[in-house]
């Protein structure tokens, strides 16, 4: 699955890290918090590799 926002992506590097044991899961909030718990390591570094070019800030709706 690809990021479909900035945020998202972002959030998905912060989940990967954390799932990782680069940073710890505390340190984590919001959706990285809830992605890193319901997603694999591989899910989490497809979306986190996904380019930011010509993304929106935030995914509407």
């Amino acid at each position: 699955m690809k990021a479909q926002s900035k945020a998202q992506q972002k959030a998905a590097g912060a989940a990967l890290s954390a799932k990782r044991g680069e940073i710890p899961k505390s340190e984590l909030q919001g959706a990285s918090r809830e992605m890193v718990e319901t997603m694999t390591e591989a899910e989490l570094q497809d979306m986190a590799s996904t380019s930011r070019a010509g993304k929106p800030d935030r995914k509407e709706g």
